[in-house]
């Protein structure tokens, strides 16, 4: 009986230390792998960086484009840059000046 008594309480307390490992590796598991993991972590870092990085560009474009505004303003107009603009509109050259014609990013893309 003895004997038999021991060797339940050996089996339970193998049984309770595998549930217990198994509830360890479960929230082991998603601290690593799951939604809110670690690897998650790195992909969003990864997001980020890549967004933070477009919001650079984007704001250097715009810095450059506002620049460019305020020089066509009246008050403060730069007499090259309107040459520049109104030639490439109105596609206008002088008598002196040699036109090469390239052709269009987006017509190249259809061929």
């Amino acid at each position: 009986m003895a004997k038999r008594k021991k060797k339940k309480q050996q089996v339970q307390h193998i049984l309770w230390s595998l549930l217990g490992a198994a509830i360890v590796g479960y929230f082991l598991y998603h601290t690593i792998q799951g939604d809110r993991g670690w690897f998650a972590m790195l992909r969003m870092d990864h997001e980020v960086k890549v967004a933070e990085a477009t919001l650079d560009k984007l704001q250097s474009e715009r810095e450059e484009l506002q620049h460019r505004t305020e020089l066509l303003r009246s008050d403060n107009m730069d007499p090259d840059l309107l040459d520049e603009k109104s030639r490439e509109l109105l596609n206008y050259s002088k008598p002196d000046e040699i036109v090469i014609l390239t052709p269009e990013q987006g017509s190249e893309d259809k061929k």
